[in-house]
């Protein structure tokens, strides 16, 4: 008999929550996800990214153009915005929250951008098997999870292990951005990268410059409302040759 397959490897950086949708959300997955949901064969998880499964960015977006991946897009404002003010570009938005993939639709078919895919998914399976090898430009991390409870934190998107995943995804020269309101949070990320072999620092002091293509969000205000600082990362992917 086949020995019977894992679930998955790794904890997850996410808890899926299943809450009923508006009308507009609902409408917005059947009108507008043939536009722009991206169909992810499964493997044993519903977020889940069969091995084998491959993105054609070229078919999925009808050309060739650098492509920026934001993880955990939430609402979606940030990837909206940004591929809406740089057309040139194709935008890659990974989220797990279907109310979040809704808004994300539902406001970029408001702004008329077309430049956008979307992809519901666990993030480290599209960066290390879906995505071909060096295809982003770009790959963006905002505000995840921060799972500031101790006993979490192994749960953290950025642990030991991601910059190898991030760094596949990503052309030599390729830029990892990063912001978060968790002090903790943004130390354990610069202390990772700092030690991967595939990433250098693109910024001088302590933290990066705020990254001018990161707009403000309800989130991010939020997190200065209680007080908390922001803090931003840019790191550059080592050549492999």
């Amino acid at each position: 008999m086949p020995e019977p397959r894992t679930f998955r490897d790794e904890p997850v950086s996410f808890v899926r929550r299943s809450g009923r949708m508006s009308e507009a959300q609902e409408r917005a997955f059947e009108e507008l996800a043939p536009i722009y949901l991206l169909d992810v064969p499964r493997d044993v998880a519903h977020t889940s990214v069969h091995p084998q499964a491959r993105l054609d960015p070229a078919s999925a977006y009808g050309r060739t153009a650098p492509l920026i991946v934001e993880v955990g897009s939430g609402q979606g404002h940030a990837i909206v915005s940004a591929a809406s003010a740089r057309p040139a570009d194709d935008f890659l938005a990974v989220e797990v929250f279907r109310a979040g993939l809704a808004r994300t639709m539902l406001d970029a078919d408001r702004a008329g951008v077309r430049n956008l895919r979307l992809v519901e998914a666990n993030a480290p399976e599209v960066l290390s098997t879906f995505l071909p090898e060096a295809a982003a430009s770009e790959v963006w991390i905002f505000f995840p999870d921060p799972w500031h409870k101790k006993r979490h934190t192994k749960r953290r998107l950025v642990r030991p292990g991601f910059p190898a995943t991030a760094a596949r995804a990503l052309a030599d020269g390729g830029m990892l951005r990063l912001a978060t309101d968790w002090e903790d949070y943004a130390v354990q990320m610069r202390e990772v990268l700092d030690d991967s072999a595939e990433f250098e620092r693109a910024f001088d002091g302590d933290w990066a410059e705020r990254f001018d293509g990161r707009v403000m969000t309800a989130f991010e205000r939020k997190g200065i409302a209680k007080g908390r600082d922001i803090r931003d990362l840019t790191y550059r992917k080592v050549s492999s040759a």
